[in-house]
């Protein structure tokens, strides 16, 4: 499943934020957006395997981010 990623600066963590709005408290951190999202696959995987190994249903990937038009 390919689930959405949204990357973003924290200035009260100093650092990049990588964060899956489809899993609950699925979020990463890194020095660069790069590092943040290689992180936050990492995370990703972790907490399928452990929704699975719990028995709890893996989440549709659902959320799709709203692009503006250019004007």
């Amino acid at each position: 499943m390919h689930y959405a990623i949204i990357v973003f600066w924290s200035d009260d963590d100093g650092a990049w934020v990588a964060d899956v709005p489809d899993l609950q408290s699925c979020s990463a951190f890194g020095d660069t957006p790069e590092e943040a999202v290689a992180e936050v696959r990492v995370a990703m995987e972790a907490w399928l395997a452990a929704a699975r190994d719990a028995g709890h249903a893996i989440p549709q990937p659902r959320y799709r981010p709203q692009h503006e038009a250019a004007e």
